[in-house]
């Protein structure tokens, strides 16, 4: 099920961006040791005031990520279920079994308690897609096969996609996001910004 939502603020100001890998998912910090060994989104554009990004992705994961001033609409998106869709690269061959167990819910770890995850939708992908370079190398074919999943949450728990493929044998090397809702990654390239009007 796609959701659809609508901006009724015309002074709030709405963007997506292509995350590229390094970048935490905050546009600064208060912690001055962060500031000297990290990056922040802030360095891609000069976002107005008050600006927040509406879910997260980890440091090391890229793709999709949507901000914006509207806290309501932030806590909406966020609250509301909808799907977000995933490429993962992992380390080995995936086998029909591991897509089973993460397509009916799998055992994690989650702020220090075990989680079962909803049920989802994991798909393996025989031709990679064709994402630009992360600009971080990844382990060559001299190391071992690896291969694609395709997987659709409803959920977001913190690196969810990442202890879901380990806990099934097959950890993940790259992990890029290019779907909220009906929002596409479409041909955005690492580090650009849009600023979104009126439907999101």
């Amino acid at each position: 099920m796609q959701y659809s939502f609508y901006f009724c603020v015309v002074n709030n100001s709405h963007f997506k961006i292509f995350k590229p890998y390094g970048l935490l998912s905050q546009l600064t910090s208060n912690d001055a040791r962060q500031l000297r060994k990290k990056r922040f989104l802030s360095e891609l554009y000069d976002f107005p005031n008050g600006t927040m990004p509406v879910g997260r992705l980890d440091e090391k994961s890229e793709g999709l990520l949507l901000l914006t001033t509207d806290g309501k609409l932030s806590d909406t998106i966020n609250r509301s279920g909808i799907e977000k869709e995933y490429y993962a690269q992992l380390d080995g061959t995936i086998t029909a079994a591991a897509i089973d167990k993460m397509s009916a819910g799998i055992e994690i770890g989650f702020e220090g308690k075990k989680y079962r995850t909803k049920p989802c939708e994991v798909y393996r992908v025989d031709q990679s897609p064709n994402f630009p370079d992360r600009g971080k190398k990844l382990r060559d074919a001299r190391h071992g096969p690896t291969s694609w999943i395709r997987i659709i949450l409803k959920e977001g728990k913190f690196r969810q996609v990442r202890k879901m493929t380990s806990a099934v044998g097959f950890p993940t090397l790259r992990l890029v996001r290019v779907r909220i809702g009906a929002v596409q990654l479409e041909d955005l390239k690492p580090g650009n910004v849009i600023e979104v009007k009126g439907l999101l």
